[in-house]
């Protein structure tokens, strides 16, 4: 997907969109921009977008979404929009070995993992796999003393309320 141009106008979307970075860093990325985009703009917004992004470019917007931005109502919405119904699967998150799978396409446009398609994979190896790395992942953790937390909580709290007294605040 080609970059967005950074009119004022763009640039002010890019601001609402993503509002936790700087608009230029926000359209650096244009897949990702355009993910939020879809969630988060205004029909306003999105018309202006549209004036600088072909149906190819959405399109491609759509298939390279990252995971987890965009909400299964704007998903619907927009592949719709696109043509396409019913909407092909969200993007999905990977955890555990999916997640170092190398992914690749077959003929048909399916994707791969490691040469087997997804479709053809047993949820419950899925599962199993993924309570695995999830167990491996926990013990790499350092161990939690859950005594000494709520004794920090305790003191924490009590000095609060020292403070809150002594100041004459009361929460």
């Amino acid at each position: 997907m080609k970059p967005l141009p950074l009119t004022p106008q763009i640039l002010e979307i890019a601001r609402g969109v993503i509002w936790f970075e700087p608009p230029e860093q926000a359209l650096s990325d244009p897949v990702r921009f355009m993910a939020y985009a879809m969630t988060y703009a205004t029909p306003e917004d999105m018309r202006a977008i549209r004036k600088h992004v072909s149906d190819d470019d959405f399109r491609e917007a759509l298939d390279h979404a990252p995971p987890g931005i965009i909400d299964p109502r704007s998903w619907a919405y927009w592949n719709s929009k696109m043509g396409r119904y019913p909407a092909p699967p969200r993007p999905a998150r990977q955890f555990g070995s999916e997640a170092r799978a190398v992914e690749m396409p077959d003929a048909k446009g399916a994707r791969l993992i490691d040469g087997i398609s997804r479709q053809n994979r047993d949820p419950e190896t899925i599962r199993r796999e993924a309570r695995e790395a999830w167990l491996h992942m926990r013990l790499q953790l350092p161990p939690v003393d859950l005594e000494q937390i709520r004794r920090d909580a305790r003191e924490n709290h009590k000095a609060h309320h020292i403070v809150s007294l002594v100041v004459g605040f009361r929460p």
